[in-house]
């Protein structure tokens, strides 16, 4: 039943991490644009500052004197020994003239590039920043500076620099990112479906509760409403026996009203909604009322005994442990022959059916087992769960000489509790019996 919903909470889940990993690919993208871009505009702005304190330096170097351009300064000048390239270009007033060339390694500036260069800095009389190319077609950047004659640019101090440096480091970073982006994006998709299967996990707890919930329905009601079709038509088939099923019809339907509301308590338990409140009761008294329902012969045996619990939840698991003896204990001569000990917060119940093996006692307990050994399906799991919430334990002993024996313990109530027995074994009447005005939180008769 829960598959056809598994699946489409599946189909979620992995919905829920492609959102969770497009949403932080988009923002690892944003991150990795913006470092790169300003990466880039980073190195750039570096060399072109570099070039420029190398060539406003040098233009100031330099310096016309009786009309001439005296370029002596630049002998052993420190600026000189640091740059990559250095010209310098005369404006001749019908062209360029080159009076000094220096170029420390490859690769070599084109001369028309950096005529280029110096027109443009004759227009604009400032510095000037240019792309350029080497004799070899390398990428290469230029910077121009004037040197003024008078009132007039008379040169133009050109300085040329390698951008492939930077480059060659920018694309090691580009490089890094990506695979840095990469490896969040894998671990962005891990984290989503983690973090999808957390956030769904309390919606497939919801649907293994309901799918147990009806299970335990069908398996407490199954009994009560094969008995209840056979009164009716034994009452259908012989109206003179009418009168006598319908006494018997009128009490399983009681029991079934119990059945519901102790489904509803056990719901409403386990997801929380629901607080166990543990009062004082007669646990004896409560087994005795749980034997009497039952039509075959048990052989009761019960000593006053007060526990703390909840009177539906125990009813419901002692029911399930007599139903248990009763439809799978039956001896070779084909009836059901069941006994039933109460003593010291101690509940054993045996039958003397063919028993269950050794390696199957504890197995039997597990509710997600669906073929428990002996078809007793899923009433004792339902019974271990009372017992752990009870604070007790419940285990299967083994039968003498065969037979199958499952004795429950619940906790005994502290002896200011107990010691207000009330009523002994043997006087029938409620479970929850009046100890003291505080002991008692409900009407107990």
């Amino acid at each position: 039943m829960l598959r056809p919903v598994t699946s489409r909470l599946t189909r979620l889940r992995w919905a829920l991490t492609a959102l969770f990993t497009g949403t932080a690919a988009i923002c690892i993208a944003t991150i990795a644009t913006f470092t790169i871009v300003t990466d880039s505009r980073f190195r750039a702005a570096a060399l072109d500052s570099e070039l420029d304190r190398q060539v406003a330096g040098l233009s100031r170097a330099i310096s016309y004197l009786d009309g001439r351009l005296r370029l002596e300064s630049l002998d052993g000048d420190v600026l000189v020994e640091h740059t990559m390239s250095l010209s310098v270009w005369e404006d001749t007033g019908d062209g360029w003239r080159l009076r000094y060339s220096r170029t420390a390694s490859d690769p070599a500036p084109d001369p028309q590039r950096e005529q280029d260069l110096a027109h443009r800095v004759l227009r604009s009389r400032e510095t000037e920043f240019a792309d350029g190319a080497g004799l070899t077609g390398g990428p290469l950047r230029l910077a121009g500076a004037p040197v003024w004659h008078g009132d007039r640019v008379g040169a133009v101090v050109v300085v040329t620099g390698d951008p492939t440096p930077g480059w060659r480091a920018h694309t090691e970073l580009v490089a890094g990112i990506g695979w840095g982006a990469l490896g969040l994006l894998l671990l962005a998709g891990g984290a989503g479906y983690l973090l999808s299967a957390i956030s769904m996990r309390p919606a497939l707890q919801a649907l293994e509760q309901q799918e147990r919930f009806l299970t335990e329905a069908a398996h407490e009601l199954r009994t009560p409403l094969a008995t209840l079709r056979l009164l009716a038509e034994a009452g259908a088939a012989d109206p003179a026996r009418a009168g006598a099923t319908a006494g018997q019809v009128v009490r399983l339907v009681d029991r079934m009203g119990h059945l519901v509301t102790g489904l509803l308590t056990r719901a409403r338990v386990r997801n929380g909604s629901f607080p166990v409140e543990l009062l004082p009761l007669r646990l004896d008294q409560l087994v005795e009322e749980v034997v009497t329902e039952h039509q075959g012969p048990v052989a009761l045996e019960t000593e006053p005994t007060v526990v703390r619990g909840d009177p539906v939840l125990l009813g419901q698991a002692l029911h399930n442990l007599v139903d248990n003896a009763f439809r799978h204990g039956a001896d070779p001569a084909g009836s059901a022959r069941v006994w039933v000990r109460v003593a010291a917060g101690r509940v054993v119940v045996g039958d003397q059916g063919p028993g269950i093996a050794p390696e199957d006692r504890e197995r039997v307990f597990d509710h997600s087992v669906t073929g428990a050994p002996d078809g007793t399906g899923i009433g004792l799991a339902i019974v271990r769960w009372v017992a752990e919430l009870h604070h007790g334990s419940v285990r299967v002993l083994p039968g003498s000489p065969h037979g199958t024996v499952v004795e429950l313990i619940v906790p005994e109530a502290p002896p200011s509790i107990s010691g207000h027995r009330g009523s002994q074994s043997g006087q029938h009447g409620s479970a929850l019996t009046k100890f003291s005005q505080s002991d008692c939180h409900r009407p107990c008769q």
